[in-house]
């Protein structure tokens, strides 16, 4: 099988498509997907780059085993974000991945920079590009803009990409899959891209592979939780453990999860995304705006943040975020965030929680920009924050609201959240899961499994595989796989491939400005969590340091978390940094 090897760069303003080579060292040391990504992004994104800017670069990236591996198919939106102003990795799922890398020919991703003078579609197949008018489609939501290519698969922005929400997402599938978090739709908007369209068919090689590896996640734990729930048993478990933000992150436990929660949720589906896989995929439900898939983050986040017990308008809130093409984490706390200031007297407006109405209002509020209000909600928490005060209402980590498990509980989970590259998220690394039910690291280890998981993920991401998958690639890091796709690789290089792509995200993020101070925790977490102030848990402002100092050294970044020099050497990334970029000596 011949090695993918080649970039495919889109100028949108000169109207021009080039193919180039990716160096082979960085075949190596970076493999694919976030780390190619993100080596494209620091060596030729000029420091300080608006966002919004055409000089910003988007790169659809796919990883050398996206298409054939089991699970859930992904593709990385990678660029510099609308909402934080940090790196930004994304990832989408559904059909377009597998289809995308299939129609990229030898390249592993596509590189967009400038804006087109009028909106435009990008039109892959066999390894090419074209660029095709898509006034028409300007204005269309994500159903019908997909729909619009019924025998291709689509990666879209819609009317909130369009208008610069910055928490604007790329969805496919009609919706149903989204490169969420911190507004890489919003760049496809401001390069007047409506969509991504590719028109080959997924890779089909390497079958007898991918079937043993899919019976071993079928069977692995995360398989098995997959197959029986999808991600939306985690409102259940966060509930349970009292690690679910409700109404605005004033409460670890929400008294109507059951109506709410994985249950109901098997009650009102008609069926499942994939019904014929080993793990199926998300449940289907009807909601008043047509069809959607529900994941974990709807009902928590649209549901329990809001104080919101009715699925039907859960369901609702989320198929309306969905066909906007609206990131639901950060729209749910920007909504939470405004019933909340309503409430202590910083804006002057009768909103409260629990009522479907208020949600839908501030929604169309946001898309619109039609009161200051939304206007000002468009860009977030901390954009709220600076206009009109409360700054202790939504926790936020470097300019990204919190997601699904309040770290109170959960004291890795808060170093998770802190030293996330992308902000506050909780993909980077979910130790919560192991932590709520008992089974803690010991003091002094606990940084150091953040770290492993956070190295772990970034292969993961390389490969572009599901890191749901992680415990079947746990063994040898995916070497197996990348032997049969050209790659000689070994475990031990793939452990170290982590560890580069992480800290060269961290060098990014210095380079642009970042600080410790942007590792720390929003003061609001110190304080108690739920009804009795004098008993939930909190953080601890002196443990949290020592947790967060420890996770440096064994990172072998000083103190003001910047990589050493040595670092820098043992991880071949001392001839990349450039002058910029604040480190170490």
């Amino acid at each position: 099988m011949p090695l993918v090897d080649r970039i495919l760069r889109v100028d949108l303003s000169a109207e021009r498509t080039t193919s180039s080579e990716i160096p082979e060292r960085w075949l190596e040391d970076y493999v694919g997907g976030k780390g190619v990504g993100a080596r494209y992004l620091y060596d030729e994104l000029e420091p300080g780059t608006d966002p919004e800017a055409p000089a910003n670069i988007l790169l659809f990236m796919v990883g050398p085993l996206t298409g054939y591996t089991p699970g859930e198919q992904r593709y990385a939106a990678i660029t510099k974000s609308p909402l934080t102003g940090a790196f930004l990795d994304s990832y989408g799922g559904g059909t377009f991945p597998g289809r995308l890398a299939g129609s990229l020919g030898d390249h592993l991703g596509i590189l967009i920079t400038g804006r087109a003078d009028e909106p435009v579609v990008l039109s892959v197949t066999d390894g090419e590009a074209t660029l095709e008018p898509a006034a028409d489609l300007w204005g269309c939501d994500a159903v019908a803009t997909c729909g619009r290519f019924p025998d291709s698969a689509v990666a879209c922005i819609g009317p909130a990409g369009e208008n610069g929400v910055r928490y604007a997402t790329i969805a496919s599938d009609g919706g149903d899959h989204h490169a969420g978090r911190g507004g890489a739709g919003t760049v496809m908007g401001a390069k007047n891209l409506k969509a991504v369209v590719a028109h080959g068919a997924a890779p089909n090689e390497l079958a007898d592979l991918r079937d043993r590896y899919g019976e071993a996640f079928a069977e692995s734990d995360a398989g098995r939780w997959l197959a029986a729930s999808d991600t939306l048993e985690t409102v259940d478990f966060a509930n349970e453990v009292g690690v679910l933000p409700t109404r605005g992150w004033q409460e670890g436990q929400f008294e109507g999860t059951e109506d709410i929660g994985i249950e109901r949720v098997r009650e009102r589906a008609h069926g499942r995304e994939r019904p014929d896989d080993l793990v199926p995929g998300g449940f289907r439900v009807d909601s008043d705006e047509g069809e959607s898939v529900p994941r974990g983050a709807t009902p928590i986040v649209l549901g329990a943040g809001l104080g919101i017990d009715d699925f039907d308008a859960v369901a609702t809130l989320g198929a309306v975020c969905d066909r906007l093409a609206m990131d639901v984490i950060t729209a749910g706390n920007a909504i939470a965030w405004a019933v909340r200031a309503s409430q202590e007297g910083v804006i002057d407006r009768d909103l409260s929680f629990g009522d479907e109405a208020v949600a839908r209002t501030l929604i169309d509020e946001i898309v619109t920009q039609s009161t200051p209000l939304g206007e000002t909600l468009t860009n977030g928490v901390e954009a709220a924050v600076e206009r009109f005060g409360g700054e202790d209402l939504i926790p936020t980590v470097k300019g990204m609201e919190l997601s699904s498990y309040d770290p109170r509980g959960a004291e890795t989970m808060a170093l998770a959240y802190a030293t996330s590259d992308r902000g506050g998220c909780h993909r980077r690394a979910r130790p919560v899961e192991l932590e709520a039910v008992g089974d803690v690291p010991d003091r002094n280890s606990r940084a150091d499994a953040v770290i492993a998981e956070q190295n772990r993920r970034a292969v993961l991401w390389s490969l572009i595989v599901d890191d749901f998958l992680a415990d079947v690639f746990e063994t040898d890091h995916g070497a197996e796989w990348l032997a049969a796709v050209g790659y000689d690789l070994e475990s031990a290089a793939l452990e170290q491939v982590g560890e580069r792509i992480w800290t060269l995200v961290r060098l990014f993020n210095l380079r642009e400005g970042f600080t410790r101070a942007d590792d720390e925790l929003p003061a609001t977490l110190t304080e108690p969590l739920g009804d009795d102030s004098s008993e939930g848990p909190a953080i601890d402002r002196a443990t949290f340091d020592a947790l967060l100092e420890r996770y440096y050294a064994s990172r072998e970044w000083d103190r003001q978390g910047r990589p050493t020099r040595a670092l820098l050497r043992r991880l071949d990334l001392a001839a990349v940094v450039d002058e910029a970029t604040p480190v170490s000596n």
